[in-house]
């Protein structure tokens, strides 16, 4: 595992102390390492939306898509 050094304004340092007690990391890497995460997740859904819109439109989804996926959810069953 690499190492990162950052320098933070003493506020920001008091928040991310704050975080790591209150919401139960054991340390502010572990905090920081889980937003690095979210962050990925969150542009690579972004991607995946935009992908969607850009892609050619097919079928609507509407109650009969749905009932269609049902339909087959049941069949695959039994």
């Amino acid at each position: 595992m690499s190492t990162m050094n950052i320098s933070l304004p003493d506020a920001l340092k008091s928040f991310v102390d704050d975080q790591v007690s209150q919401r139960g990391y054991s340390t502010s890497s572990e905090y920081v390492r889980e937003l690095i995460r979210k962050d990925q997740d969150r542009q690579h859904l972004r991607g995946l939306l935009l992908a969607g819109v850009e892609s050619a439109p097919t079928v609507p989804v509407d109650g009969a898509y749905f009932e269609s996926l049902r339909a087959r959810v049941r069949k695959a069953r039994g």
